[in-house]
């Protein structure tokens, strides 16, 4: 396989924690550490032991989003990636936009493969990577916990409700990665250094041609309500006079 993309999205690292701004207007981001997604780092990790074993000769880093957002490209750089392209853009995007602007980098790169997470963790929307593999009419395999290549078909296990699901996708496909499928490696300080001096390519998100105008409107964020304490009981006829009081047994 000549090449793989792997897509990351810039988002607010998971150990900070998040406050809804004061109007309702959005979530606060100023002065926040930024990473990239876990689910795409570890998709990332894979393309990366995929070239290493020979099964692909170039691995490609894509993101959209500010001009910030080179520095989570340069992560992926640190991390092994051979190029990094960023489609800048202070817009907040919808996964649909998001599928359609990769769509065009996939047309201008022609992968074998292309990896993703499967879910974002600011907004769990899971949907861009099955929208762009529906804009490339190429197959899919989502929430993947093992992927092996065989030639022009990927074998890769799923992680599904009723346990996993092995299923085989010709290529080119596209690929969302779920937690189990590895765990990234540590970047190091000498590779930071090397990756500062690598060039991004940066592409004006206008260039594309694509309609990114959003279809839904949010009208205010909120916070989620405290819970409540809970109660403690002795006898199970508490617990059902307790669940009775409360409308949840008839």
């Amino acid at each position: 396989m000549q090449k793989i993309i792997v897509c990351l999205k810039r988002v607010v690292d998971y150990n900070v924690r998040i406050r809804v701004k004061p109007d309702g207007s959005g979530v606060v981001t100023e002065g926040l550490k930024m990473s990239i997604n876990p689910f795409d780092e570890i998709a990332l990790e894979e393309a990366l032991r995929l070239r290493e074993k020979g099964q692909a000769q170039e691995v490609v880093a894509v993101s959209i989003g500010p001009e910030d957002a080179q520095q989570q490209l340069r992560t992926a750089l640190a991390m092994g990636a051979d190029r990094a392209i960023l489609v800048q853009t202070s817009a907040e995007l919808e996964p649909l936009a998001a599928a359609r602007i990769l769509h065009q980098i996939v047309i201008r790169e022609q992968p074998g493969l292309v990896l993703l997470g499967k879910q974002a963790i600011d907004d769990d929307c899971n949907q861009t990577g099955q929208m762009l593999a529906a804009l490339w009419d190429r197959p899919q395999a989502t929430f993947a916990s093992k992927l092996e290549l065989n030639g022009t078909v990927a074998t890769v296990t799923r992680e599904v409700d009723a346990g996993l699901e092995v299923i085989e996708v010709d290529l080119p496909a596209v690929v969302t990665s779920d937690l189990r499928l590895n765990e990234p490696r540590y970047v190091k300080l000498p590779d930071i250094m090397k990756a500062k001096k690598k060039t991004i390519d940066v592409v004006a998100i206008d260039s594309l041609g694509v309609d990114v105008a959003p279809v839904l409107r949010v009208t205010r964020y909120d916070t989620p309500p405290v819970r409540s304490k809970g109660g403690m009981v002795k006898t199970v006829d508490e617990l059902v006079t307790a669940l009775r009081d409360r409308g949840l047994l008839a």
